[in-house]
Formats: C-alpha cells, sequence, structure tokens
C-alpha cells in the first residue's frame, strides 16, 4: 500500500447498504431486511409504479422519513472515506450502492450514487430533477411542468439503467486500487467492478465487510467485522 500512496494511485471506493447499517438504517438483502418484508416487484420497478403507484409513494415516503430521522447519522466509516478523498494524493471515486445521503453528509464530493438518491425526484412528464424531504404522492404537480402524477423518487428501479456507468467504467479501468465495503456481491453490475478493476486496471483489491461477501474469493485483500471499525482503521493504514 506504500507504493501505491507514493505513487498517487487512484482510487474507486464501492459501498453497500452495510456502510448505513451502524447509522440505523435497514439494509435491503439481510434475512430481517427491506426485502424480507417487501415483494421487489410490487415497490422497485416500473411496472409497479404504473399499476400502483399509492403503494410504492407509501414505500419510499417511509424509507425517506427513515433517512430523514435526526437519529440517523454519518458513522465513522462514512467519515473515514470522507478523510480518504481529502488527504490521499491521487483521485478518490466513491461510489455508492445506497439511496441515503450519508456520504454527502459525511463530505465527500467526488461521489456517485450509481442507484439514485432518496432526497431528490424526477419528473416523467419533463426534464425535472430537484431535492425533495417531503412525503410524495400523484396528487402533486410538478413544479416544472405543472402535471400531476410524474413525479417519482430518483431511484433505479430493478430493470432500469444504474447511473453514470461511463464514467465508473473508466475509473475502474485506470485505479490502482479498489476497495468494496459493506455489500453483499449480489447485486449487477456492482458485484463485477472488482473483475473489472483487476482484469482492466491491474488494481489492488480490497474487501471490507461484516462477513464474506458472495465475491469475497475475488478479492486479494479483505478485513471483516463492524464497517465503523474497520474502515477508519483501513483509511488510516492507507494514509499513514
Amino acid at each position: 500500500m506504500d507504493i501505491l500512496r507514493a505513487d498517487a494511485a487512484p482510487i474507486v471506493v464501492l459501498t453497500g447498504a452495510g456502510i448505513s447499517k451502524e447509522s440505523g438504517l435497514h439494509t435491503f438483502r439481510d434475512p430481517d431486511g427491506i426485502w424480507a418484508r417487501y415483494d421487489i416487484s410490487e415497490v422497485a420497478t416500473p411496472e409497479a409504479f404504473i399499476n400502483n403507484p399509492d403503494l410504492v409513494h407509501h414505500f419510499y415516503n417511509d424509507r425517506r422519513a427513515g433517512v430523514l430521522d435526526p437519529a440517523v447519522q454519518p458513522n465513522a466509516a462514512h467519515l473515514a472515506l470522507a478523510r480518504l478523498e481529502a488527504e490521499w494524493p491521487g483521485d478518490v471515486l466513491l461510489v455508492t450502492q445506497n439511496i441515503d445521503d450519508l456520504h454527502n453528509r459525511a463530505g465527500s464530493k467526488n461521489l456517485i450514487h450509481m442507484h439514485g438518491e432518496l432526497l431528490k425526484i424526477r419528473c416523467n412528464h419533463c426534464d425535472l430533477l430537484t431535492n425533495w424531504s417531503e412525503p410524495l404522492d400523484q396528487g402533486i404537480p410538478c413544479p416544472s411542468c405543472a402535471k400531476q402524477g410524474g413525479l417519482r423518487p430518483h431511484v433505479v428501479w430493478f430493470g432500469e439503467m444504474p447511473l453514470e456507468m461511463e464514467r465508473i467504467y473508466t475509473a475502474l479501468a485506470n485505479c490502482g486500487l479498489f476497495i468494496s465495503i459493506g455489500t453483499s456481491g449480489n447485486v449487477y453490475p456492482a458485484a463485477g467492478f472488482v473483475q473489472m478493476a483487476r482484469e482492466e486496471g491491474g488494481a489492488e483489491t480490497v474487501e471490507l465487510n461484516l462477513e464474506p461477501s458472495n465475491g469475497a474469493t475475488s478479492f486479494e485483500y479483505s478485513r471483516y467485522g463492524a464497517a465503523s471499525e474497520i474502515v477508519p482503521s483501513f483509511v488510516s493504514s492507507l494514509i499513514g
């Protein structure tokens, strides 16, 4: 890792729901997670929004309220990644699968929300994309085009393309270090990032997780434990 620092090697960090769990947000794929209580096809697909928009809005209104709970704050892992970006001599790109704003609040700037952002909405009738912190329903008119029924959460649903993939792939192909934190290794394309970083960029690869992910064998190095403990420790070892 000292060689990486001396060369100011670019770093790509991928984070998943595990990094936000310690902040009080439920994960999606744990046995007691969100998908254990909801049918994905009924709340997280374009077809679901067409067939039952009220249910979809109810689901995301609950998620939004959870993120806005004053008790939900960035934890030590979020803060450590903001420190890494600020102090590493090379580029650091943080790619998150999470739709919360905890990385933003922690101070990360070079950040891609590949699955969208819960505290934003967009309009299916026009090109509006705006911040939003209130409950949303079909009767609310678009602030831009004034049409009703077109506002939706700015999140990537199953069957939709994740955001900024070209930029992500370019970064993976040119990074010297790829770090995956708090991910299940089940969701593509993110689950394939480690192979791309190794094969395209020749990067060193590290998994920091509560337990081995489904893709754990693809990583050269690994540390397991609570994100709020192992991420700050690893970042400190990188920065020196």
